[in-house]
């Protein structure tokens, strides 16, 4: 019975470490999501600011002259 005892001790020990491993790992991956999106934020505003684009698309470009 004692044997039997310290062997569940030891189980949720090591369970125990185990829940802590993963929510660390799960509070790093939120931090790092975070940066992500406040990058795609910042590029997505960079984009907008260019506005649109000055190259014209092929089907309104005009032939070069020698066409």
């Amino acid at each position: 019975m004692e044997q039997r005892i310290t062997e569940l001790e030891e189980r949720i020990s090591y369970q125990d470490m185990s829940i802590e491993t993963l929510g660390e790992e799960v509070r790093r991956q939120q931090l790092e999501l975070e940066r992500l999106n406040q990058t795609i934020e910042l590029l997505s505003q960079r984009l907008q600011s260019l506005g649109e684009s000055p190259i014209a698309p092929e089907s309104e470009e005009t032939p070069p002259p020698h066409y």
